[in-house]
């Protein structure tokens, strides 16, 4: 997964990167100018023995006007290349437009539901070279959307959702944080944009959206498990189950790189979380569920077996 905000991958940070450069360059023109101007003064009037008080000057109209309209210059050209940044990476969409995903912000997790009825947890796809309009939201405190390489940030505050377009230059999993602080599990609000062929990315979003496989053997164990404990009062384990969701959504778990956000998604990290959620990411709403291994194994096999 890759995370280097000094390495856009979508044309809207290209543009932001493109207008901090600007203004990086700017910044040292005028601190070279300013300091080159300081050392010259230091120099050219520094006090000599025996010379006499230099004479004071108490007004100069060129002067006046050269200070007011350097800046004000300066400031122009600043706006106008950050209202076409603006411009570019805000584009407006159409009156009415539908979002192509809406992506929901929860202590500590990030929810992603597709039009179709695909629904995935901490792991976003989208289709290279075409942009696609997030909606974004939150259903508890304010947070904060920012995958530093292909979008800008974007406040996800409850009841009031915004938008923003994402899109990727190449295919790659893309780093993406909470960039709001949001509680005690803030630092790990943790997600990735997988960015992925026209092909590959149609292809996951219909597999997504079918139901899942009978499970056998362990697996049907692990069903069993998973209906006592009433797993699934918070989680959904396929599209179908359109209830608001308390917990992650669990349908093709297995097909994800990471669990939480965070962790590499094996039989051994995802055993661990089923035992003891609390010890891999404390103060999140899932309870220790006291399982027995036999009971974590169980419902282990049956995780890995939605795929």
């Amino acid at each position: 997964m890759i995370w280097d905000a000094f390495r856009p991958q979508s044309p809207q940070v290209h543009a932001i990167a493109g207008l901090f450069d600007g203004f990086l360059i700017l910044a040292a023109v005028i601190f070279l100018i300013v300091a080159g101007l300081v050392g010259f003064s230091l120099v050219r009037y520094r006090a000599r023995a025996g010379a006499a008080d230099p004479r004071p000057t108490f007004g100069s109209r060129r002067i006046e006007i050269a200070w007011t309209a350097v800046p004000l210059l300066v400031v122009t050209v600043i706006f106008v290349f950050t209202v076409r940044t603006m411009a570019f990476v805000d584009a407006p969409r159409e009156p009415g437009q539908p979002p192509d995903l809406v992506i929901t912000g929860h202590q500590w997790w990030w929810e992603a539901r597709y039009p179709n009825g695909a629904a995935t947890a901490n792991e976003i796809h989208i289709p290279v070279s075409r942009r696609l309009l997030a909606r974004i939201e939150s259903v508890d405190v304010i947070h904060d959307f920012w995958t530093p390489q292909l979008a800008r940030k974007m406040d996800a505050v409850p009841g009031r959702p915004g938008y923003i377009w994402l899109e990727a230059d190449a295919p790659g999993a893309f780093a993406g944080a909470c960039a709001e602080f949001c509680g005690k599990q803030h630092a790990w609000m943790r997600f990735q944009v997988v960015a992925e062929p026209e092909a590959e990315f149609s292809a996951w979003l219909r597999h997504q959206a079918e139901l899942p496989a009978e499970p056998t053997g362990a697996a049907a164990e692990g069903t069993r498990v998973f209906r006592e404990q009433k797993c699934g009062d918070c989680h959904a384990v396929s599209a179908a189950d359109v209830r608001a969701a308390k917990g992650p959504s669990l349908a093709h778990i297995a097909t994800r790189n990471l669990l939480g956000g965070e962790l590499p998604n094996t039989s051994v990290n995802l055993a661990r979380w089923i035992a003891s959620p609390q010890s891999i990411k404390p103060g999140n709403l899932m309870p220790d569920p006291n399982l027995t291994p036999a009971g974590v194994q169980a419902l282990t096999a049956y995780l890995e077996s939605l795929r």
